[in-house]
């Protein structure tokens, strides 16, 4: 009789790989609670620690390493079969995983998913908004989505949307008390609202005009982890802000908010969904892959 079940081994498998129980039982839609149940089961009928716990952390003991280490390339030969068996359906069942930041999120994946799960109704979408780089396949992700120059050399990209402009806008209030500069280097006399990103720097305005590229750290009053944030301030007058173009769109139309500083706006390539060059794609990814070429030619550029 065989000592541990295939989803007790997933379920192992899973938590070694990610090191963490709480994200495991995410992934595998089960409590914590459970999960830490079955790999004590599972040691205990092996009669051996598979994993090193501690209040903070999660490791893998060297039997654990070496069981991963022969359970994951067979483990992913079974869910290629599985996905084989799959591509038969006229509609493919399963989860999709897909990490992105969160304005491609917002942008440009929302209405891709609408569209994905109703012509796949047999799917589920798992669609995790982060804005640290991750490995996708460590973490357990099906895809990613991020801009080109962030990709890893090893994956497969294909253009998700068009091109991306960013902008910088102001309330006509604001502009009317401070007056509206004319050239990038002129923002240091104003006020302007930064931005965060999740690694604790702050981000640099960036500007081109021809043949001419420029970097400015600006200062000001407020800083956010969100360009909605930066737009919502804005509008309440608080200064200028540096955002897509997409998230100014309502307020720019309402008249909320003006764009200054047109002649230097840089537009910067769309983003990419990328994932792992495998032999064998899931028959969830292949569909979205499908849906995305479909799709592409649709995308409007930005005014």
């Amino acid at each position: 009789m065989a000592i541990g079940n295939l989803t007790d081994l997933h379920a192992f498998a899973t938590v070694a790989r990610l090191r963490s129980f709480r994200r495991a039982a995410v992934e595998l839609g089960v409590s914590p609670s459970a999960l830490s149940h079955t790999l004590r089961s599972l040691e205990d009928k092996l009669g051996l620690r598979l994993l090193n716990r501690t209040t903070r952390s999660v490791a893998p003991t060297a039997a654990g390493e070496m069981l991963l280490g022969r359970l994951s390339p067979a483990l992913l030969d079974i869910q290629s079969a599985l996905d084989e068996v799959n591509a038969f359906r006229d509609s493919p069942l399963g989860t999709l995983r897909i990490n992105a930041s969160r304005p491609a999120a917002e942008l440009v994946l929302a209405p891709l998913v609408t569209a994905f799960l109703q012509r796949h109704p047999g799917m589920e979408v798992e669609l995790v908004t982060d804005d640290r780089l991750v490995d996708i396949v460590a973490e357990g992700f099906d895809a990613g989505v991020r801009f080109g120059e962030r990709l890893q050399q090893d994956m497969v990209a294909i253009p998700l949307g068009p091109s991306q402009r960013f902008v910088v806008v102001a309330s006509p209030s604001y502009l009317a008390r401070h007056g509206t500069p004319e050239s990038p280097r002129e923002l240091d006399q104003h006020r302007c609202i930064r931005l965060r990103f999740p690694s604790g720097s702050i981000y640099h305005w960036e500007f081109s005009r021809a043949e001419e590229s420029l970097e400015i750290e600006v200062n000001g009053p407020l800083t956010v982890g969100e360009m909605s944030l930066q737009v919502s301030a804005a509008e309440a007058g608080l200064g200028l802000a540096y955002v897509y173009h997409q998230y100014a769109a309502p307020g720019l139309t309402a008249g909320r908010l003006v764009t200054v500083l047109d002649d230097w706006r840089p537009e910067i390539p769309g983003f990419f969904l990328y994932y792992p060059s495998r032999r064998l794609m899931p028959a969830g990814l292949r569909a979205f892959v499908e849906l995305l070429k479909e799709q592409r030619e649709q995308f409007i550029p930005q005014p």
